[in-house]
């Protein structure tokens, strides 16, 4: 098929740049759009209460007609998670390989999506032909199986993006990747690629899950009681390493953490996941076996390795805690900016008693490739123009570093932030302006309902806590009837401040006569001069800002 000659295309990003997950990028041909992925970002610190962030697809709800539908590379929260609030906005059809296409329906369900989503199958041979272009896709290796690479063949040149990756020459398992493919799409003439920068400022190459699998069956057969692992629910690759070390040293498995069950419930339906029969038992049969005999595999509410494991340490678990003995091995590495809390929990394991196996051995190994594979990557692809994707701007520096040392010009590759278009006419590039972007927060069964302000004042409250002042009031006898009463959350200890807040209603007592004297008699006028005399007096006294917030009833 000879692809129908494209004008313009745009390519720009709504998620994944500057930052690690929430990976969602955009294809415009004329006026084809191709979406890539649909992920999540886990919160920030900052991020008080927030469950989850998903990409602003404003842009795309309001050109919903032009979308052909939503690519997604494979099953990581931080690549489908938001597929399920996309669908509610968009009815579009998604493409995925087999198991990224159960973990989505899954999803679905669990969200309680009721539009019919238009799932298609695709795998590393298929081809999807659209008018001005066809999509191809090629196999690529990571820490979960049916990853792919996609590839968009337009009159101009490929658009390629890499999705995760990493060279293995010792794959573990079913795992392979379409080196000859790739080569055969550089051959042809790559326009713009968007590789994976992760591990970007890593040297070398990344380690092999071979020796993984072998770290974990010596650890599972050194320890002298309770062996519980903790990695990623979807890091389908451990979990078979895990299952396999359990059975040559004929220890009995258990399995906690829900989304860790729902994932090895499909893995295994699919094939992708081999169970030997009576390996795994209930977890709450594991009193019924010596400690010696078990292993438990856990994970957390997201998928993420630690939210379980951190309540084993507490001893705060309905069925697991650690104690004396135990041995623990952390498969995972932290998201980036989660390494205070795995150091806590990892601290807290080390006070229950248990042995914690986490970067002195090789019990895990990344599933991105290191500098020396994405220098492969471009080399394969050999791009016309670059842009770093899939990562902090450091990374993406980084990323950029390594495509000039192999001979990619600087003004060839791109550094965009969200929302940075790259334009391609006649097969040159420049930039195209910005499209609206942005975070859209989740926060229990809240969407985008939490914004700035939100935040703001959950910040505030953290930090000096609230003074709530209540005051009665009749506006015919110009009078106060009851109060001022002053209640402190989280600013100061009240038996211990007694001075403080009695000269504080005396000071709230004085404002109010004053006001209602001169007529100012508008609730808005009296609580910001309540506000006021309290902020100054406040911060005086004890140098602190606490969130005052008069309540002014009137009888």
């Amino acid at each position: 098929m000879s692809t129908k000659h494209a004008e313009k295309i745009r390519v720009f990003s709504l998620g994944g740049v500057g930052e690690i997950g929430k990976n969602m990028y955009v294809v415009e041909i004329d006026d084809d759009i191709f979406v890539i992925d649909a992920g999540i970002m886990f919160p920030e610190g900052e991020m008080l209460g927030i469950d989850m962030v998903i990409p602003d697809i404003s842009y795309l709800v309001e050109r919903q007609e032009r979308i052909k539908g939503i690519f997604l590379t494979h099953g990581h929260e931080e690549h489908i998670g938001a597929i399920a609030y996309v669908l509610r906005k968009i009815n579009v059809p998604v493409y995925a390989t087999k198991l990224t296409l159960a973990l989505v329906e899954e999803k679905l369900k669990e969200h309680g999506v009721t539009v019919r989503a238009q799932l298609n199958e695709v795998h590393s041979d298929s081809v999807v032909t659209f008018e001005k272009v066809k999509m191809t896709f090629f196999r690529t290796i990571h820490s979960i199986p049916d990853s792919i690479g996609i590839s968009i063949h337009t009159s101009q040149g490929a658009i390629v993006y890499t999705g995760d990756f990493k060279f293995d020459q010792t794959p573990y398992g079913i795992n392979r990747v379409d080196l000859g493919k790739m080569a055969q799409i550089g051959d042809q003439g790559v326009l713009c690629l968007l590789s994976d920068s992760t591990n970007a400022e890593k040297p070398g190459y990344t380690g092999s899950d071979a020796i993984v699998a072998q770290e974990i069956a010596d650890v599972v057969y050194d320890a002298p009681g309770r062996v519980i692992v903790a990695c990623y629910a979807s890091n389908i690759t451990r979990i078979q390493q895990v299952l396999n070390a359990a059975k040559k040293h004929k220890r009995k498995v258990a399995i906690a953490g829900r989304s860790m069950h729902k994932v090895m419930d499909i893995a295994l339906r699919l094939g992708y996941l081999q169970i030997p029969d009576k390996l795994v038992i209930p977890i709450n049969d594991i009193h019924q076996y010596e400690d010696k005999e078990l292993v438990i595999l856990t994970t957390g509410g997201h998928g993420e390795p630690m939210g379980v494991l951190a309540r084993m340490a507490k001893q705060a678990h309905k069925q697991v805690n650690i104690k004396e003995g135990d041995t623990v091995i952390i498969a995972a590495s932290p998201m980036p900016g989660n390494e205070l809390t795995v150091s806590r929990t990892i601290d807290a394991l080390y006070r229950a008693g248990a042995n914690v196996i986490y970067r002195q051995r090789n019990v895990h190994v990344s599933g991105h490739g290191s500098q020396e594979e994405l220098k492969l990557m471009l080399n394969l692809m050999k791009p016309k123009y670059f842009i770093p994707v899939h990562g902090e701007y450091r990374m993406q520096k980084a990323h950029a570093k390594l495509a000039k040392a192999v001979g990619i010009a600087e003004d060839q590759t791109f550094l965009i932030d969200k929302g940075d278009v790259i334009e391609f006419r006649n097969g040159q590039a420049r930039y195209g302006g910005k499209v609206p972007c942005g975070n859209i927060l989740i926060d229990g069964l809240g969407i985008g309902d939490v914004g700035n302000i939100v935040l703001r004042d959950r910040r505030l409250l953290s930090q000096d806590g609230i003074l709530i002042v209540v005051v009665t009031l009749s506006k015919e006898a110009k009078k106060i009837i009851a109060g001022p009463e002053i209640i402190s959350r989280g600013f100061v200890y009240v038996r211990g401040s007694e001075t403080l807040l009695d000269e504080a209603t005396k000071i709230v007592t004085d404002i109010v006569n004053k006001c209602m004297q001169d007529y100012i008699i508008e609730w808005s006028s009296l609580k910001s001069n309540i506000r006021e005399a309290l902020n100054q007096y406040l911060f005086e006294k004890t140098k602190r800002k606490p969130m005052i917030l008069p309540i002014i009833m009137e009888i």
